[in-house]
């Protein structure tokens, strides 16, 4: 088979970190190429060279067999590369032809001919079985057609290699397997397509080829049909891994948090949360599964203190603070690990030891009244390095240095050593490899069994399933179901995510 793309003797360095070490990666024309490998393993970086966001420090790329010079997302994309990011890029208030056409509009001039875009992308969605209406909304599509759009994007540029960054992690399991579908077809029909991910049962599901990274390196490349998933996570991380936590049955106590009627609009003024009621008590983990903008942000947001909830009331450890401040949650015993760490959980410019102490910084071990014992800070800021595997700096490097998964680290050591009696754990484990995922999930478990109450939210079914003792669905701002952790299934967890609430099919309104 043709190669597609090839690259040799990648080497991108950022300041004092070498992040690609000599990188060979080909892919073939008609292929999917899964890449996998541990947070900080050069990754994404590697794929950003390939899409032009950076520039190789030493190393060349071919191009269907030419040497090209990508120095921008612009001159990849006219060598028919493209890439969808795992945060999405749309324009909400626009239509979905009009985001797929942004910056190639067909028209003369300044007349935007809006007739021909829409057939355009009718003749395109149709050619690659993605099936869409040009003239919805996106705010009002649903996670997967959003996506959808994404790609459409790309393919209505040309493109023939199209990289896809953590392309499942918002889906439901019925909207990932309809992502397969598609992945598959792009294949057949030409494409090839490369894809970032920590999950390995959709390397082995999808992919016909996997590279695996560690330290900045490729160190095996392998026909998917020749491995297993534990073998790939083997090779990842250097030691077996275990997929599915071990724990004993859950002994809970007493409610540690109880939420009641709870009534949250979101930030159009439209309620997002209607009517929500549960609790979580003392030695249990209740997760909370959906998909992503059902409510769950404007839940939590209520919950920790940033946002201010339109009726109903949130009790913690038996404190009504159902309109304080994060300040004083986190006095009643409220730690919180965020699902945007760049923008919740993180300083990015300041040092790790600086954002590890956050919440900690009235510990009478790190400061004597106003004043911090820096030498203190940077010990404590160690020992969490040391103790979550914290990779790519010390503890005096700004935190913005460091890959996605090991900032989620970071902010996972510092709320998970605070040793209060109620976390919310909100996406702990995206953009995660596959070793920490174990660490952060034995983690979870060892402090529900010191009697910690856990609230975790997750569009991850697979770590729903595996930490969780009570499962609540989340359906357009509303609890739709309640399951046993230990009797749960993907399947019926997935439907009650996609609003269908019995086997006949009954569609939630």
């Amino acid at each position: 088979m043709a190669q597609a793309v090839n690259m040799k003797n990648i080497v991108k360095r950022f300041g004092p970190v070498t992040a690609n070490r000599g990188v060979d990666f080909s892919a073939e024309k008609g292929e999917v190429h899964a890449l996998v490998g541990e947070n900080g393993a050069g990754k994404s970086t590697l794929m950003n060279i390939l899409y032009g966001l950076h520039s190789p420090d030493e190393g060349t790329i071919e191009v269907g067999g030419v040497p090209v010079v990508l120095t921008n997302p612009r001159v990849a994309i006219k060598h028919g590369i493209g890439m969808v990011h795992q945060h999405f890029k749309l324009v909400p208030s626009l239509t979905v032809a009009e985001n797929i056409v942004l910056g190639s509009e067909p028209g003369n001039g300044l007349n935007f001919n809006r007739n021909v875009a829409f057939r355009q992308v009718r003749e395109l969605s149709k050619t690659y079985d993605l099936d869409i209406d040009p003239g919805a909304l996106v705010h009002d599509l649903p996670v997967g057609l959003r996506q959808r759009v994404e790609i459409l994007k790309v393919l209505y540029r040309s493109v023939d290699v199209l990289i896809l960054d953590e392309p499942t992690a918002v889906l439901t399991p019925q909207e990932t397997e309809e992502l397969f579908v598609n992945i598959r077809q792009l294949a057949n029909s030409g494409k090839t397509v490369i894809f970032i991910t920590h999950k390995l049962g959709e390397v082995m599901s999808v992919s016909d080829r996997v590279s695996i990274m560690r330290d900045g390196r490729i160190i095996k490349v392998t026909n998917t049909c020749d491995t297993s998933a534990e073998e790939i996570a083997s090779d990842m991380v250097g030691r077996p891994v275990l997929f599915r936590v071990k724990k004993r049955e859950a002994q809970p106590k007493q409610p540690i948090l109880s939420v009641s009627k709870l009534v949250v609009d979101g930030s159009r003024g439209v309620e997002a949360v209607r009517g929500v009621g549960f609790e979580v008590r003392s030695g249990e983990i209740v997760g909370i599964a959906g998909v992503q903008g059902n409510g769950q942000d404007e839940l939590i947001d209520a919950l920790v203190g940033l946002r201010k909830p339109k009726a109903g009331k949130v009790t913690l450890n038996g404190h009504d603070i159902t309109s304080c401040s994060p300040a004083i949650a986190r006095d009643h015993g409220l730690s919180y690990i965020p699902a945007d760490r760049m923008r919740d959980g993180l300083c990015l410019p300041a040092s790790l030891w600086e954002n590890a102490i956050a919440g900690h910084q009235r510990n009478p071990q790190l400061s004597r009244g106003p004043v911090l014992n820096i030498k203190e800070c940077i010990r404590f800021t160690q020992e969490l390095i040391d103790k979550f595997d914290i990779r790519g700096g010390s503890a005096s490097t700004p935190s913005k240095a460091l890959s996605g998964g090991n900032q989620q680290k970071l902010v996972a050591a510092r709320e998970m050593s605070r040793n209060g009696e109620f976390i919310i754990a909100d996406q702990p484990s995206r953009g995660v490899d596959i070793g920490a995922i174990e660490f952060m999930h034995n983690r979870l478990i060892a402090m529900r069994d010191e009697g910690t109450a856990i609230l975790l939210v997750s569009a991850d079914l697979d770590e729903i399933l595996s930490v969780s003792d009570r499962i609540l669905v989340l359906y357009k701002g509303e609890v739709v179901g309640e399951v046993p952790g230990a009797h749960a299934s993907k399947d019926a967890i997935g439907r009650l995510m996609a609003g269908i609430r019995d086997e006949g099919g009954e569609q939630v309104v």
